[in-house]
C-alpha cells in the first residue's frame, strides 16, 4: 500500500475534524503530501471519517491523476493539490466547515489583527468572495489570497481553508483560527475590536516563523 502512513494520518486527522467541531457529517476534507514520492492522500468524497480505513483513502499525483484506492477523492482535490505544486514549504492541506469562519465567510468578512494568533494566517485572515465549490477557479481564488506565505483563508459563503509543513502544524491552524473568527464575531457584537499595530504584527510574525514548520 503507498502513502500507508499519510493515509492513516488522513483519517486520524479526519476523526479530530469531528471531534473537534470544526466540520459536521462528511463534510470538510484533509490531504498530506509526500515530497519525496511525489504523491499526495486524500480523503474520499462523502465517506464517514470514523468508518473508512487506510485502504479508502485516495493516493494521486499533484497533478491529479490517481494512482491508488477506488473511491473518488474529494470534491476539493484542486484546492489541495495547487498548493503542492506552487507551495514547496506545504505539505498538508485541512478543509473545515467550522462554525464562525463560516459565518464570517457568509458575511464576506476579512479577519483583521484584533489577536496575536492572526499571525497564525499571516498578517490578516483574508476572506474571498464565494467561488463554485469544487473547481479549479476556487483552488485559485484560494491560492491567491494565501500567496505568497499565508496559512489560512476564509471562503465565501463556505468555510475554512488551512495549510501546513505537516498535517499537525496545518490543523493546528485550523484550530486557532476558528478561535480567531470566533473572537472576531464576539468582538463586532460588542462594537469593534482595538486592532494590533503593525510594528507589533512584525514582531509576532518574526518569533513565528522560527517554530512553525519542523
Amino acid at each position: 500500500m503507498r502513502l500507508e502512513q499519510e493515509r492513516k494520518q488522513v483519517i486520524e486527522y479526519g476523526k479530530k475534524l469531528i471531534e473537534n467541531k470544526l466540520t459536521v457529517g462528511t463534510f470538510g476534507n484533509i490531504s498530506v503530501y509526500n515530497r519525496e514520492e511525489k504523491l499526495m492522500a486524500i480523503s474520499p468524497s462523502g465517506m464517514d471519517y470514523n468508518k473508512i480505513g487506510p485502504e479508502d483513502v485516495v493516493v494521486m499525483t499533484p497533478e491529479g491523476e490517481k494512482v491508488e484506492g477506488d473511491n473518488k477523492p474529494s470534491s476539493e482535490v484542486d484546492m489541495h493539490r495547487i498548493f503542492y505544486m506552487k507551495r514547496p514549504d506545504i505539505n498538508a492541506v485541512v478543509h473545515t466547515h467550522s462554525t464562525f469562519a463560516a459565518t464570517l465567510a457568509c458575511l464576506h468578512k476579512s479577519v483583521p489583527p484584533i489577536h496575536y494568533l492572526v499571525a497564525y494566517s499571516g498578517r490578516e485572515v483574508p476572506c474571498i468572495p464565494y467561488v463554485q465549490f469544487g473547481t479549479y477557479e476556487l483552488a485559485e481564488a484560494a491560492y491567491d489570497a494565501m500567496a505568497p506565505d499565508g496559512y489560512s483563508c476564509i471562503l465565501g459563503n463556505h468555510g475554512l481553508l488551512s495549510v501546513g509543513g505537516d498535517i499537525g502544524y496545518a490543523f493546528d491552524v485550523a484550530q486557532q483560527i476558528e478561535f480567531l473568527c470566533e473572537l472576531y464575531y464576539r468582538t463586532l457584537l460588542a462594537g469593534g475590536p482595538t486592532l494590533m499595530k503593525d510594528e507589533d504584527i512584525d514582531v509576532v510574525l518574526k518569533q513565528f516563523s522560527h517554530y512553525r514548520q519542523r
